[in-house]
C-alpha cells in the first residue's frame, strides 16, 4: 500500500476547510439579511408619525371635511376641486395615497402651497372630503 502523497493530503485539509468558510459564508448571508428585515422593519414603523397614525385611525366626515376645504383650499383649488392656482384636486385619491396627500397639506412643500396645521380629526375630514371628489 502506497503513502498518501503531499497533494492527496492538501486536498482532504483544503476540503475540510471549504466547508467551513461555505458554512460560514452561508451564515454571514443570513445575518446580513436578517439586519435588512430589521432595517426596513424599523424605517417602516419610524415613518409612521403619530399625527398621521392618529388621522389614518378615524373616520372622518365629508361634510365636515367640505367645510374645511372651501375655508381653506377652495381659493386655490377652486370649489369643485378643479384647480385654479392650485393643481386639480379631482380623483386626488385615486391619484395619491393618503399618507402623500397629508403630508403634502401639513409640509406646503410645492409652492405656493402654505401649510396648514389642523387637528387629526379636521385632516380625516378633509380626507374623507378629498375622497368624495371624482
Amino acid at each position: 500500500m502506497s503513502e498518501p502523497t503531499s497533494t492527496a493530503a492538501n486536498q482532504d485539509v483544503d476540503a475540510q476547510s471549504d466547508g467551513g468558510s461555505g458554512l460560514i459564508s452561508a451564515l454571514v448571508v443570513l445575518a446580513a439579511a436578517a439586519c435588512v428585515v430589521l432595517l426596513l422593519w424599523v424605517l417602516g414603523n419610524a415613518r409612521q408619525d403619530p399625527y398621521l397614525k392618529a388621522t389614518l385611525d378615524l373616520q372622518g366626515s365629508a361634510d365636515h371635511g367640505g367645510q374645511l376645504f372651501r375655508i381653506n383650499c377652495a381659493g386655490c383649488h377652486g370649489l369643485a376641486g378643479q384647480g385654479l392656482l392650485g393643481p386639480n384636486l379631482i380623483g386626488i385619491s385615486q391619484r395619491s395615497s393618503d399618507p402623500r396627500v397629508v403630508h403634502q397639506i401639513v409640509s406646503g412643500e410645492t409652492p405656493p402651497m402654505p401649510s396648514f396645521q389642523m387637528e387629526p380629526s379636521s385632516m380625516a375630514d378633509l380626507l374623507a372630503y378629498l375622497r368624495t371628489l371624482r
